[in-house]
C-alpha cells in the first residue's frame, strides 16, 4: 500500500500557471480552436480570437483558468478593422492578466457579446457601441449609454462628422407619457423618474424606476448628462505634459491624486520609467491623504442621503475633510485639481519648513481616532441608521464580482481584493497596513469599510511621514530623468490600474509612435459599481434605493468621463 499523498486534482488556478507566472502557451492551447493570432502587450499577452467565439473563449478562461474578473472592455478603430479588447484578471491574483482581442471587419463591425459570461460587459459594450460603433450579438440591451438615442453617428469613429446636425424631430423622442409595462402587461405599475436633478442622485443621474405598489420591480440608471469625452481629449494631448492635468477632473471629490497615479502608472510602464524611491513615498503619502478626504465626503453625503437633512454628520465629515485639504494644499498648492504627479515622480518635495508640515500632518493623525469614535457614536450606533442600512442594498460577493465591482463596494461584500496589496505599486508593499473587508454585503457594511479604511490610510501616512522625516537630504530625488518628449514604440499597448478611492481605476493606452496616444481608455470604478444598483434595489423601496445609491459613492464626472 502506497503511503504517498494522493495527487491533488487540478483547479482553475492551476491552468496556465507556472512558478514563473502565467504560461500563455497553455492558455492559448485551452482555447486554441478560437485563436487566430497572438499579441504581446506591455504587461499581458493578447489572444486574438474569432468574433463569433467570444462567449466560448471567455467561459473557458473563466471556468477553467480562473480569470473571473473582466476588468474593462476597450473598443477602438484601425484603418482596416475594429477591435474589442477584454482585459481579464483574477480576483485572487490580479498580477495574472490576459487580454482577449476580438477584431471585426470594417464593413460589418459585429462580434459576440460577453455579457452572458461577465455581467460587467453589459455597460462596457454599450459604451463601445455608442462611441466607436461596434455591435454585439446576443447583447440583452444594446443601445446608447452616454449619448441620446437620437444621436447621429459614433463620436470616436474615424469617419465621424462633427459638423452634422444633431437636432431631430419630436416624434423620434420617447413619449414620456407612454404606459409602462416593465412588470408585465397585466400588472398595475407606476413609472417614476428620479433625477437627473434630484439631490439624492449625487449629480446629473437619471434613475428610471418602475414601482409595483411601493416596491421597485425595475430600475435603469441613465447616465451621460455630464459626458465630455475625456478619453478623446487625452488622445489629443502629449504624454509628457498635457495629459496629467485631466485625471483630476474625473473624480473631483477629491480623487485627483489617485487618478493621476493611474495615468502615471500606465505611462511609466509603457515608457519603461523607473520612479525614485523617495518619490514613491511622497506619492503614497499624498494618495492616502486623498483617500481619507474622499471617504470623508462619502460618509458625509451618505448621512444626508439616509437622514435627509443638513446634519451634524455632514458638517463633521466636511470639517475633517477640510483638515486633509489644508495639508494637501500645503503639499501641492491646490485644494482640488492637484496636478501633483509628474511622469517619473512628483512636482516638488515637502514644503519648507519641513518640520511644520510634518507637525501639522501628525496633529491631524493624532486627532483622527477621536473623530472616528464620534462618527461611530453618530452613525454606526444610531438605531435609525442601522434600520435604514442593515440588510438593505444587499450585494452577494459572486454578484459583485460578476459585475466587476471593486473598492469598498466589493470589500463590503466580503471579497478581499485591493490592488495596493495584490498588485503592488508605490511604496505600499514596504509598509504595515491591512486590507479591510466586511461580510454583511449591505449598505451598513460599505459604510464600515470606508470608516475602517480611513484608519488604515492614517497608519500608512504616519509611516510615510516617519520615512520622509529621516530621509537623507542628499538622496531626496523627486523625479526620474524623463525625456522632454515621449514617443513610445508604435503598436505598444498597456493596461495598468491603481486602487482609487472608489475602486479599481485603470488606463489602457496604445501608441502609434507619436507623442500622443492613439487610444486612451479610462476604466472607471464608479461606472462598473453603478451597474450593481438594479441588483441591490429590486424588491426594495425607493428610500432603500437612495441609501444603496449613496453607499456606492459614485461621482458622475468619473462615471461619464
Amino acid at each position: 500500500m502506497s503511503l504517498e499523498e494522493p495527487e491533488r486534482p487540478a483547479t482553475a488556478d492551476d491552468v496556465g500557471v507556472t512558478e514563473g507566472g502565467l504560461d500563455y502557451d497553455a492558455l492559448e492551447d485551452l482555447v486554441s480552436e478560437h485563436v487566430i493570432d497572438r499579441e504581446s502587450h506591455v504587461n499581458a499577452e493578447g489572444l486574438v480570437i474569432r468574433p463569433d467565439a467570444v462567449q466560448d473563449t471567455l467561459s473557458a478562461l473563466k471556468e477553467e483558468a480562473g480569470f473571473d474578473h473582466c476588468s474593462a472592455v476597450t473598443a477602438q478603430e484601425y484603418e482596416d478593422r475594429y477591435e474589442s479588447i477584454y482585459h481579464l484578471k483574477k480576483f485572487d491574483d490580479p498580477t495574472q492578466q490576459l487580454s482577449v482581442v476580438v477584431p471585426t471587419n470594417k464593413d460589418e463591425p459585429v462580434s459576440e457579446s460577453a455579457e452572458p459570461v461577465f455581467r460587467t460587459a453589459d455597460w462596457h459594450e454599450r459604451e463601445a457601441y455608442d462611441l466607436v460603433g461596434i455591435e454585439y450579438d446576443d447583447h440583452p440591451d444594446l443601445r446608447r449609454i452616454l449619448l441620446p438615442e437620437t444621436w447621429q453617428g459614433h463620436p470616436m469613429g474615424k469617419d465621424y462628422n462633427q459638423n452634422q446636425p444633431q437636432v431631430v424631430t419630436l416624434r423620434e423622442h420617447v413619449n414620456p407619457l407612454a404606459e409602462d409595462h416593465s412588470a408585465g402587461e397585466d400588472s398595475d405599475t407606476m413609472f417614476v423618474n428620479i433625477g437627473p436633478h434630484h439631490p439624492a442622485t449625487h449629480g446629473v443621474l437619471h434613475v428610471k424606476t418602475v414601482l409595483d405598489g411601493e416596491q421597485i420591480v425595475d430600475l435603469d440608471p441613465d447616465i451621460g448628462y455630464l459626458h465630455r469625452n475625456e478619453e478623446q481629449m487625452c488622445e489629443q494631448s502629449t504624454y509628457r505634459h498635457q495629459i496629467m492635468p485631466y485625471p483630476d477632473r474625473w473624480d473631483y471629490t477629491p480623487g485627483g491624486i489617485l487618478n493621476e497615479w493611474a495615468y502615471a502608472r500606465a505611462a511609466e510602464s509603457m515608457a519603461d520609467i523607473e520612479v525614485p524611491e523617495y518619490a514613491q513615498v511622497l506619492r503614497t503619502m499624498s494618495a492616502e491623504l486623498t483617500r481619507i478626504a474622499a471617504h470623508m465626503l462619502a460618509l458625509g453625503t451618505f448621512g444626508l442621503d439616509v437622514y435627509g437633512d443638513f446634519n451634524a454628520i455632514f458638517m463633521y465629515a466636511v470639517r475633517d475633510r477640510e483638515a486633509v485639504q489644508n495639508i494637501l494644499e500645503d503639499l501641492t498648492g491646490q485644494r482640488l485639481m492637484f496636478n501633483y504627479f509628474r511622469l517619473g515622480g512628483v512636482a516638488w518635495d515637502i514644503p519648507e519648513p519641513r518640520e511644520e508640515f510634518f507637525e501639522k500632518t501628525r496633529e491631524f493623525l493624532d486627532g483622527l481616532p477621536e473623530y472616528i469614535e464620534e462618527y461611530h457614536n453618530l452613525i454606526t450606533e444610531n438605531e435609525i441608521f442601522q434600520l435604514r442600512c442593515i440588510d438593505t442594498g444587499v450585494l452577494p460577493p459572486e454578484v459583485a464580482k460578476n459585475y466587476g465591482a471593486t473598492g469598498p463596494v466589493l470589500r463590503g461584500s466580503g471579497v478581499d481584493y485591493d490592488l495596493r496589496r495584490d498588485d503592488p505599486y508605490g511604496y505600499y508593499d514596504e509598509l504595515d497596513w491591512d486590507v479591510v473587508t466586511e461580510d454583511g454585503c449591505d449598505n451598513y457594511s460599505r459604510v464600515l469599510v470606508r470608516m475602517r479604511e480611513v484608519e488604515e490610510s492614517a497608519k500608512i501616512i504616519r509611516q510615510c511621514v516617519d520615512l520622509l522625516e529621516d530621509w537623507p537630504e542628499d538622496d531626496r530625488e523627486i523625479q526620474a530623468n524623463v525625456p522632454r518628449t515621449l514617443r513610445p514604440e508604435a503598436g505598444k499597448e498597456v493596461y495598468e490600474a491603481v486602487e482609487g478611492a472608489k475602486g479599481e481605476l485603470g488606463i489602457y493606452m496604445r501608441s502609434d509612435g507619436t507623442d500622443k496616444p492613439a487610444r486612451f481608455k479610462i476604466r472607471s470604478p464608479c461606472f462598473s459599481n453603478l451597474q450593481t444598483l438594479p441588483e441591490m434595489s429590486e424588491g426594495e423601496y425607493i428610500p432603500d434605493m437612495v441609501a444603496s445609491l449613496g453607499s456606492l459613492d459614485i461621482v458622475l464626472g468619473e462615471v461619464d468621463r
